[in-house]
């Protein structure tokens, strides 16, 4: 760690003073332990006790972050001719139908995000494996499909995230920026906390949440108490 600052060393020694943190504190050790030059991005990361291949244990759902992610989406709209002009304006990097769909069966995928309106799905459904293996393919669960793309697009560039379950039971999320404030970052963490409490599957009995780690781009992982920071966006 010969490259880092006395503040990063004392930082991740504190990390090992305890297991685990509340809200606060581990927001706190957060952005002490954040080493890069860079606005490091902060995740946070759900363990959870489900059963990923049964259909009604799986989690997925969307959220406006009350202070956004801090990072500038590229969105690409498939859409008809008429709705390229609006969705441009709202905000997206490309906008389309044809063009696009040819780009995607080239292998050209430069967007973070696709979003298109039902009445493209069936052109679209010639590159649906292809984006399906990028994780992009638009679908009605995550808001992707939309018939109103100016707000899909505008609640996209406000911080929109989706939270979804891997094949392993984890969920994975960006919150903010480094340099968010605190308060801005632990807010973020209560709206996500909050989804996630309220997604349980109504067939999970007992521990739902079995851990949850937030970190930095190449920072150290510090871990949340659990029952402590749960208790607490429920008051």
């Amino acid at each position: 760690m010969g490259k880092f600052g006395k503040k990063y060393k004392a930082a991740v020694a504190d990390l090992k003073a305890k297991e685990s943190y509340g809200l606060s504190e581990a927001v706190e050790l957060l952005k002490k332990t954040s080493g890069t030059k860079f606005d490091s991005s902060a995740e946070i990361h759900f363990n959870l006790n489900i059963d990923p291949k049964q259909a009604d244990q799986a989690i997925r759902s969307t959220i406006v972050l009350p202070h956004g992610t801090g990072k500038k989406l590229k969105i690409a709209a498939v859409v008809s001719d008429d709705k390229v002009k609006s969705a441009k304006e709202a905000g997206a990097t490309a906008a389309g139908l044809e063009d696009l769909i040819e780009e995607f069966s080239k292998g050209k995928f430069n967007y973070d995000v696709i979003i298109a309106t039902p009445d493209v799905m069936k052109s679209l459904s010639k590159v649906a494996k292809t984006l399906g293996q990028k994780g992009l393919m638009p679908n009605p669960k995550s808001g992707t499909v939309t018939a109103d793309v100016e707000k899909t697009i505008e609640e996209l560039g406000r911080g929109r995230v989706e939270l979804r379950n891997d094949k392993q039971g984890n969920v994975h999320s960006l919150f903010g920026k480094v340099s968010f404030k605190q308060e801005e970052l632990e807010n973020n963490l209560k709206s996500i906390l909050s989804t996630i409490r309220e997604a349980k599957p109504s067939g999970i009995k007992g521990t739902f949440i079995k851990s949850i780690t937030l970190c930095t781009t190449m920072g150290p992982g510090v871990r949340l108490d659990v029952n402590e920071v749960m208790a607490d966006i429920s008051k």
